[in-house]
Order: C-alpha cells, then structure tokens, then sequence
C-alpha cells in the first residue's frame, strides 16, 4: 500500500512536501529561513482505505494548508502526518 515503511492509521495520509523555489525570477537566492512552507507535496502512504472518506491514492500531488500535519523525519526524508480531511485538492 506504501512505497515507504510507514504506514498512517485511520483516515491518514503520509506526503513528501514539494519544496518551493530557492530562487526569485529577478535570480535573488533565498536562504531557507526566508523560504515559503510548502503547500503541496505527493501522497507517499495512505492509511486503512476503509476509514476514508476520499479516494486519494499514492502517487496522487495534493495541495494542504501551509501550517497543517505533523512533521516527522524518516530515511533522511521529512514528510507530513496528516489527517485526510486536511488534504485541500488533488493536482491533476
């Protein structure tokens, strides 16, 4: 069901955020304290599919508000634990 080993419990979904540019259009390089939070990010791990409301799916880009999920660092990765309902929109 994951391409991670981590697998959400209930209505949860595991995203690997997309990380915003590093560079304005006029070619100023942005250090990361100055850097947006990222609001989009692909579905590593979904959590029991019959808890959830949705038919989000791995693989699936989404949109999330900026301040939303739990952080956690795995395999050198950071992704979000998030609750499903928290997931704004699939990109297709």
């Amino acid at each position: 069901m994951a391409d991670i080993n981590i697998e959400p419990l209930g209505a949860r979904v595991v995203i690997l955020p997309i990380e915003g540019e590093s560079q304005t259009p006029g070619g100023i390089l942005l250090p990361e304290t100055a850097k947006e939070k990222p609001q989009q990010g692909i579905i590593k791990a979904v959590g029991n599919e019959d808890d959830m409301m949705t038919d989000l799916k791995v693989g699936d880009r989404v949109l999330f508000p900026k301040y939303t999920g739990t952080e956690i660092k795995f395999q050198g990765e950071t992704y979000l634990l998030m609750d499903e309902d928290s997931v704004l929109a699939r990109i297709k």
